[in-house]
């Protein structure tokens, strides 16, 4: 098996006159997760489609598994299992039907087909609604019954587009066990989301793509590391204060500076404790009241923003219009 499981180089695809990717380099090991994480228009849909074959790239070479994408694309598809965005499992038929459908669709036997649906049932936590029609699920069981689909064939390649979008908490931290045990078992994921708690939950390495260029390609903790070894955040007891500090305000995080609140990026050790009295000491001379402030270590949503600069809201990706 080839070391880097799917890889590309110098990856370029034009639409028009925009370049939608400039030079795009991956490598990802197998058995590991890659989170692929951008504004929206950075290029992350269009290099998941020319890596699962659904679009040639101007120039450039794409393998997966060994199989050149180009040259060799149903080889390529025989390796690769995707889940998009969107649901789609039959909803005429109960969640076991849908999935023994698809099993039997990869030339399992009955017995098999039934086997690995009702593994995939009882882990996705459908197990008292697996005969019920699926139509009658909510959007969240159906949601999980689409992952379970994507998985009947265990494919040693997965793309997964945004899968715990509509989740709710519960249901999003039973996706993840189920995706960390598909990695211990050797399983590699090329992930996209919003969800910047999931990128940090589950991948090895974040490439954050940006304007058809991938900007940084770390693992989640050397991009919170790059931040500072911790965040401190300033609660205002007054936010219209904020005017009163403009060196500050400019040195702050380009989080959020609202209702109130701002935050820094802070060395550790000794250093770190110089800059939250110096910041600390700033306030009182500006005669600015402090409801509360917090030290604590920063996160993957503000290594995001200090690379991309995008709003986000409740660690969901604002994605740019």
């Amino acid at each position: 098996m080839v070391a880097n499981i799917v890889q590309t180089q110098g990856l370029n695809k034009t639409f028009g006159k925009t370049q939608v990717l400039d030079n795009i380099n991956l490598n990802v090991p197998q058995g590991s997760v890659l989170a692929l994480l951008g504004p929206n228009g950075a290029g992350k849909t269009t290099t998941v489609r020319i890596l699962t074959t659904l679009l040639p790239p101007d120039s450039g070479s794409v393998t997966i598994a060994g199989y050149d994408v180009l040259r060799e694309p149903e080889k390529v598809r025989s390796v690769i299992g995707i889940v998009g965005q969107s649901i789609s499992v039959d909803g005429y038929l109960s969640g076991l039907q849908n999935l023994m459908m698809i099993g039997r669709l990869y030339r399992f036997s009955r017995k098999d087909a039934r086997r690995r649906a009702r593994e995939l049932i009882e882990e996705f936590e459908l197990t008292e609604a697996a005969h019920r029609p699926a139509q009658t699920y909510s959007g969240g069981m159906r949601r999980r019954l689409d992952l379970a689909a994507s998985l009947m064939a265990a494919p040693p390649v997965l793309f997964l587009d945004e899968p715990t979008t509509g989740l709710d908490p519960e249901s999003r931290n039973t996706a993840w066990d189920v995706i960390r045990n598909l990695v211990r078992g050797g399983t590699t994921l090329l992930l996209t989301t919003q969800y910047l708690e999931e990128a940090d939950q589950l991948a090895d390495t974040v490439a954050v793509i940006d304007h058809g260029r991938i900007i940084t390609n770390d693992t989640p903790a050397n991009l919170k590391k790059k931040l500072g070894g911790e965040r401190l955040d300033i609660h205002l007891t007054d936010p219209a204060d904020i005017a009163k500090l403009p060196l500050l305000q400019a040195r702050a995080l380009p989080t959020q500076v609202q209702n109130g609140a701002i935050s820094f990026a802070i060395d550790e050790g000794e250093r770190g404790l110089k800059e939250v009295a110096s910041i600390l000491q700033q306030l009182i001379t500006a005669e600015v009241a402090v409801t509360d402030y917090t030290l604590q270590r920063p996160t993957l949503e503000e290594a995001f923003l200090q690379l991309v600069g995008t709003k986000v809201n409740n660690s969901v990706i604002e994605e740019r219009k």
